[in-house]
């Protein structure tokens, strides 16, 4: 393809070829083809445009003066020679145009075959013609037909859109091609297209609406449009759904439709609304705060300082997902400045709202954790240990057992070993009391109840006593007690009890093993009467009182005389 501005401006062919310019002859067989909106110009060597050219090529316009030669850069008579520009091109959405030629000698025009301008005769100065006319929207062909036969010879045409928006109502066409990316870094919408085809484009417009909105708003300048692409846009940081479009906008003022929809989702990092109605409520498990609902938050967090303090501010919660949270570790007699803030899904965080509070003194928490255990070694006992409240001015706990206060203790244990009997049960709880002299309610029960019985072996049976020589010889019968231990063994004897009667004194005179079944009593042949009984004694200590009437007592008088009164 060679390519030139205006063919009479060149040099001759011999100039051109030296020095490697644009215009070269091109043999007739050669095919050119030459890129829209350039002319395609083919040369012949008669007035009738017929035959092979003698020279094809491409021209950006259509603008020569031969004067009383033939073109240079082509062997043609320097009369009766002609040319014919044609081109074919998109005009967009088309319009009202101007089509106007000059030329000495003959011209023509056509759009689509169709002759709009025809000036083709032989004359011997300059005509000229403008017509208006309005071309149809797409793709048209135009062709400009030109011959001299005598004289001087000279051509120009040209085609221009009517800008004027008193003429012009023809909207431009949608861009096409349109792309839009988007950087989530940045928060940059980067928006690219094909551009217009309109001859009398100014620009573009570029609008953008929510996808919940169907009201586009013009993002671009409101006073310059937007003449070449890629055009950036930072939409609002909210991770809402936006959409795009692109409009072209001729020199007439005509707004095209919009283009195809483009949509992004932005970035977010925009917080929701801070919490509103935030509240601090005083009681005895700590400062309570409440708030209202924040839209689109899906957590909450709580920071607090002491009141008039330099403390750093503490965040104390975070996860909330209720709208109210008790600050269980406030301390006693202590002012504190809450702020509340929320989160939303994305992670922002809300600015924060601020509220203050005093926590005043109340009674402990009850003791959690309460366990009871048989610490039992030489002597019965019950160990305890449980899990202080959160509270941090307790000085002391209080034990109380079967409803009664045991005793205190300082730390979180106690050894009970206050008359703990066998197979007995005990109930014990604690209370934690704190500098004030507050105490807290009991905490759980822990119960325990120890090895064991409290029941007596039965009356042993068949106990007999006879007097000796050597004392007196007690015998009974085996006791079936499966938890028999001992036997004990008592010899009562008669006195006077002053009221001219007497009473039995029992006092125990031998420990036998649980195997035993008979006892020789060393004692005095005197004549004496007395008595013998046997008590059977188990594991767990338990025995009969010598007073139970249930015991066999075994009456005998020693051998020998009794002592003279």
């Amino acid at each position: 393809m060679t390519t030139r501005t205006r063919l009479s401006a060149l040099a001759t062919t011999a100039a051109l070829a030296a020095s490697g310019g644009l215009l070269t002859a091109t043999p007739a067989t050669a095919a050119v083809s030459c890129a829209s909106p350039a002319w395609k110009a083919e040369y012949f060597a008669n007035t009738t445009l017929t035959g092979t050219p003698k020279l094809t090529v491409c021209d950006n316009a259509i603008s020569e003066n031969y004067g009383l030669g033939d073109p240079p850069g082509v062997t043609l008579p320097k009369d009766n020679f002609s040319v014919r520009w044609s081109v074919t091109r998109d005009f967009g959405s088309g319009g009202p145009f101007t089509f106007a030629a000059e030329a000495q000698d003959g011209v023509r025009v056509t759009l689509d075959g169709v002759r709009k301008i025809d000036l083709w005769r032989n004359v011997s100065t300059t005509q000229k013609k403008t017509v208006g006319l309005a071309v149809p929207a797409g793709r048209h062909s135009i062709v400009v037909s030109y011959a001299t036969w005598t004289g001087a010879a000279n051509v120009k045409f040209g085609y221009t859109p009517v800008t004027s928006a008193t003429y012009d109502k023809v909207r431009p066409l949608a861009p096409a091609g349109a792309s839009v990316t988007y950087d989530r870094t940045l928060n940059k919408a980067t928006l690219k297209w094909a551009p217009n085809k309109e001859m009398d484009l100014a620009g573009y417009r570029v609008y953008r609406r929510l996808g919940t909105s169907t009201t586009w708003t013009k993002v671009s300048s409101a006073t310059t449009l937007v003449t070449t692409g890629p055009y950036v846009d930072s939409p609002a940081p909210t991770g809402q759904t936006y959409l795009y479009e692109l409009r072209a906008v001729d020199k007439a003022g005509n707004e095209s439709p919009g283009g195809a929809d483009l949509t992004v989702v932005s970035v977010d990092r925009t917080p929701t609304a801070a919490p509103a109605a935030v509240t601090a409520t005083d009681g005895a498990p700590g400062v309570a705060l409440a708030w209202q609902p924040v839209t689109d938050a899906v957590r909450y967090t709580v920071h607090r300082q002491r009141t008039g303090t330099t403390d750093p501010v503490a965040q104390v919660a975070t996860g909330v997902t209720a709208t109210a949270w008790t600050d269980t570790a406030a301390a006693e007699r202590t002012g504190y400045t809450y702020w509340v803030a929320a989160v939303d899904a994305a992670g922002n965080t809300s600015p924060r709202t601020a509220v203050t509070a005093t926590h005043g003194d109340y009674a402990p928490g009850a003791p959690t954790g309460l366990t009871v255990v048989d610490s039992s070694n030489a002597v019965r006992q019950h160990t305890l240990r449980w899990t202080a409240p959160a509270d941090t001015d307790v000085v002391s706990y209080k034990i109380y057992r079967n409803g009664g206060v045991l005793g205190t203790a300082s730390g979180t244990g106690y050894t009970d070993m206050h008359a703990v009997w066998h197979g007995t049960t005990y109930r014990y709880a604690v209370t934690a009391v704190d500098r004030a002299g507050n105490e807290s309610p009991l905490s759980a029960e822990a119960v325990i109840t120890t090895e064991g019985d409290l029941i007596a072996p039965a009356a042993v049976t068949g106990v007999r006593a006879t007097p000796r020589e050597d004392g007196v010889l007690v015998e009974w019968d085996a006791s079936t007690e499966p938890d028999l231990k001992r036997y004990e063994v008592y010899r009562a004897e008669k006195y006077d009890d002053g009221d001219g009667g007497f009473v039995w004194l029992a006092h125990r005179v031998a420990y036998l093993s649980k195997d035993a079944t008979s006892f020789l009593h060393p004692a005095d042949a005197d004549g004496e009467t007395v008595m013998y009984g046997v008590i059977a004694v188990d594991t767990w200590e338990n025995l009969l009182r010598v007073d139970d009437p249930s015991l066999t007592w075994a009456e005998v008088t020693e051998l020998g005389t009794p002592p003279a009164e």
